[in-house]
């Protein structure tokens, strides 16, 4: 009689067994699931560069001649720099920015379907949504003009033989004190022959 009191006990726990290994399989691959988007999400920028030589970086929105650009948070100054050298490389040299993943901003000038261009780069992606990038453009906000230009971590402009690049803020058209501490002229001057701005500090070597 005990040893048939005995008998149901293993099988009892052979049968909860299997119930708790079909879980432990879903939990594994929803976190394989979890990770692999994170890196998909994390890794394109990574991955879609041009080159490994520039930061990642995404066109978060474009309208006319205003283009938005993402780099990640943790972009120094430094890697912003190189993105911008390359955008002026490639206005210098066949103005085609279509490699750059930046549509035609004057697809209608028989000179050229990147005649003009202004390039904002963000750390902050809000900035670079097409409804903020749309009121920046029409002007019907000045607090949203003042906090765009005051969260610009790069700029790159091209205006036909005119080139501009800078590394900070740009207060256009205000003699903006706060915003000229950090903020920092790269070069100025003709497409393909721009130097450094005089404030700039000049390298070592």
């Amino acid at each position: 009689m005990g040893m048939n009191h005995q008998t149901p006990s293993p099988a009892g726990s052979s049968a909860a067994s299997p119930a708790k290994r079909p879980l432990d399989t879903v939990v594994k691959l929803a976190l394989g699931v979890l990770f692999c988007s994170f890196a998909l999400i994390w890794g394109g920028m990574f991955l879609s560069r041009p080159d490994r030589s520039i930061p990642p970086y995404s066109i978060g929105s474009q309208e006319g001649s205003v283009v938005a650009v993402h780099v990640p948070s943790w972009t120094s100054d430094t890697e912003i720099e190189t993105l911008l050298e390359r955008f002026r490389k490639v206005g210098a040299e066949s103005r085609n920015f279509g490699p750059m993943k930046i549509q035609p901003t004057t697809a209608d000038d028989p000179k050229g379907r990147y005649q003009r261009i202004a390039i904002y780069v963000f750390t902050d992606e809000g900035w670079t949504d097409p409804e903020m990038v749309h009121r920046y453009v029409t002007g019907e906000d000045p607090a949203v003009q003042d906090g765009f230009e005051g969260s610009v971590r790069g700029y790159y402009k091209l205006d036909e033989q005119e080139e501009e690049g800078r590394i900070g803020p740009v207060q256009k058209g205000k003699d903006n004190a706060a915003s000229a501490a950090y903020s920092r002229q790269l070069f100025k001057g003709p497409v393909g022959k721009s130097l450094p701005a005089a404030s700039s500090p000049t390298p070592a070597l």
